[in-house]
């Protein structure tokens, strides 16, 4: 389908009526006389023609039958405003391709796919079903329903706003995928959550897309031509989920004031405007080193994106751990209701109390969290537990769970 068609209008002269807006005139003699109205014909004007469009007019019929879509009006995902402090330090850390960077047309395509349930294998599940925008891209239940119903995934879904910011980039709890687009590929095939593996794998998706009216309109007018192809579908998919950057929770906000006002000086261990004393006392906590007066937490857990830093080893879930884990970025942690890779803890004052207490010894255990060559030990008061928890609620960016070019784009 060509991408640039233009559709000319039918032009229409507008031609005015005559009377009682023209000039009169007299004649006649005498009095008594009648008058007589000589009309004066107004000028037709110079016709306007209707502007021409960017030709994708057929497309968007197409596309509009299905989705909330405008091919000639795409949202901005390619270059978002962000704070000052999210700056070369921040996007040092960045996991987009160097050769593919997040652009408008292919995260949109990215977004169709990502809540599409035509991507399981009886039109049950997307990805969306599992990341939901209003729990922060996560999913309120411990373990996620399978295309199937009754079947469950072995992992707690993970949230996914600045899912862009891990390097070295790898995917899933267990870091199992190399990077964001491989991460893509993993859930469709997956016995459980899409059901492909089975059914004739991703050759038979691919034959699947192919006939749903919408896609060789999408892929052509992203790619140039129909063709639907896993690697299109993998950097789709990723281009949107790196889009998904959160900036605006309240943390943002008052620290841009700091940022700002200090000549953009990166102090982050500084009292934040608005903020109440518990929920300071929990940034201190949050940003300071156990040695000073801190937990530590923002050693591996970075601000201004608080996503993990690339040297973090496990937590210390259980004892004699062997597995690295990795975790999200805990932007709108709060919104969750299960914590860590099992979901094991329905609350965030569980989580604290497991660092404050609860690191079990282990192969795998992050050194940060270590201590004379044994788990560390915090002894937090319960006030300032609960100044971690208020802390972390902070971090709830409304902005990314509301945003409509992160929503579903289907008419249902």
């Amino acid at each position: 389908m060509a991408r640039n068609i233009v559709s000319l209008a039918a032009l229409s002269l507008l031609l005015a009526a005559c009377g009682g807006g023209g000039s009169t005139g007299t004649t006649g003699g005498g009095g008594g006389g009648t008058a007589v109205v000589t009309p004066t014909p107004t000028p037709a004007p110079t016709p306007t023609p209707t502007p021409p469009t960017t030709g994708n007019e057929d497309g968007n019929a197409i596309i509009q039958a299905y989705l909330r879509l405008d091919l000639d009006a795409l949202e901005n995902y390619a270059a978002p405003t962000l704070p000052a402090y999210y700056d070369n330090t921040a996007f040092a850390l960045d996991n987009t391709p160097n050769n593919d960077p997040v652009s408008d047309d292919l995260a949109m395509l990215g977004r169709v796919l990502f809540y599409d349930t035509a991507l399981s294998v009886n039109d049950s599940i997307s990805c969306a079903s599992c990341h939901q925008q209003q729990f922060g891209f996560d999913d309120n239940e411990r373990f996620s329903e399978g295309f199937a119903g009754g079947a469950f995934t072995g992992a707690h879904a993970m949230r996914l706003g600045n899912v862009r910011f891990y390097q070295p980039g790898e995917m899933f709890w267990d870091r199992r995928a190399d990077s964001v687009e491989d991460q893509a590929t993993q859930p469709i095939l997956n016995p459980v959550e899409m059901g492909w593996v089975d059914n004739g794998g991703l050759a038979a998706l691919v034959t699947k897309l192919q006939g749903l009216e919408y896609y060789p309109v999408l892929f052509d007018y992203v790619f140039g031509d129909e063709a639907i192809t896993m690697n299109r579908i993998e950097r789709a998919l990723a281009n949107f989920e790196r889009a998904m950057i959160s900036t605006d929770s309240r943390w943002d906000r008052a620290y841009a004031q700091v940022f700002n006002a200090n000549a953009q000086n990166r102090n982050l261990n500084v009292n934040l405007p608005g903020f109440s004393a518990s929920e300071n006392r929990g940034r201190q906590l949050f940003m300071g080193g156990p040695n000073n007066g801190g937990a530590g937490c923002s050693a591996c857990h970075q601000p201004p994106t608080f996503a993990l830093s690339a040297n973090s080893r496990s937590n210390g879930l259980d004892a004699g751990e062997t597995t690295i884990f990795k975790s999200p970025s805990l932007k709108n942690v709060g919104l969750s209701t299960n914590f860590m890779h099992d979901g094991r803890f329905d609350s965030l004052l569980d989580v604290i109390v497991h660092y404050d207490q609860g690191i079990q010894a282990g192969p795998a255990l992050d050194n940060r969290l270590q201590a004379g060559g044994a788990p560390r030990r915090l002894n937090l008061s319960v006030a300032d537990r609960q100044a971690l928890v208020d802390f972390l609620l902070t971090l709830t960016d409304d902005t990314l769970t509301t945003d409509p070019k992160f929503s579903d784009p289907f008419i249902r």
